[in-house]
């Protein structure tokens, strides 16, 4: 009886190749953040928008009835201020308090285990809330020249420059104080913040009628800067800004985005 021979081994034919990892850009992450931020508002987006334009016109007409029979030149430099204090109050308070809840749920320890750019984390909350607060700049200004027949002299170059530096210097900033600081204690100083941009910061008012003491303190804060230098832009020809307005907002920005960075990729 013959016996059966041994089936052949595996024949030595070409291996299929092992699938390779997807390749994700920086773009294609970029989109897929901006989406998830945006549904994570959802409806609430429209809503918000309203809430900011409303404060930007309150602003207007609500710190104009604090001063009788407003002159001219005091209710452009009012309404030249009221962008500022939108900017501020978005970056500083609107976004800390959201990045808080985000760390509260778990939704920003969900993101920072994607693998995307971290600093990507940062840029989209930049762009999202920029194109929340922008609307209420332009209804703002559209409110006062409605409410005191203003002309302004738009420099579109240096307002453009300083829309941009305030809004990622105020976003940056508020980025920081949530990713650094326990939820509540960043929700708290976003509080006191929002009362001292309104108050005690010279935006609406101008800096001279504060104790010296106090301007020297502004002097070295980018709150004073970034209204001078969107004063400038909006109303050219009545304000100038200085050399070292662009120069503290610039530097305040960058320590912002540095802060801000180092924290989304040494934590978590």
């Amino acid at each position: 009886m013959h016996e059966v021979p041994a089936p052949a081994g595996p024949s030595a034919g070409p291996t299929a190749p092992s699938p390779s990892p997807v390749q994700v850009g920086p773009w294609s992450s970029f989109r897929a953040l901006l989406r998830w931020s945006l549904a994570s508002i959802g409806a609430m987006l429209p809503l918000i928008v309203v809430i900011q334009a409303a404060l930007a016109a309150g602003i207007v007409i609500g710190f104009g009835f604090l001063i009788p029979d407003i002159a001219p030149d005091s209710a452009l430099f009012l309404s030249s201020g009221a962008p500022t204090i939108l900017l501020l109050t978005v970056g500083l308070v609107i976004v800390p308090q959201g990045v808080s809840r985000a760390r509260a749920s778990g939704a920003l320890d969900f993101q920072r285990a994607l693998p995307v750019s971290r600093p990507l984390l940062l840029l989209v909350d930049l762009v999202v809330w920029s194109l929340i607060a922008l609307p209420g700049v332009a209804i703002g200004l559209f409110v006062a020249w409605l409410r005191y027949d203003l002309s302004y002299s738009f420099d579109w170059a240096l307002l453009v420059l300083a829309s941009l530096l305030v809004t990622t210097m105020a976003t940056a900033v508020g980025y920081a104080i949530a990713v650094l600081f326990p939820a509540m204690l960043a929700q708290l100083i976003s509080q006191v913040l929002v009362f001292f941009v309104l108050l005690f910061s010279p935006i609406t008012f101008p800096a001279s009628q504060l104790p010296e003491w106090f301007q020297a303190v502004h002097r070295l804060l980018p709150i004073q800067p970034a209204a001078e230098l969107l004063r400038a832009g909006i109303a050219s020809e009545d304000f100038t800004a200085q050399g070292r307005d662009l120069a503290v907002l610039s530097l305040w920005t960058v320590a912002g985005l540095l802060i801000t960075t180092r924290a989304l990729v040494r934590r978590g």
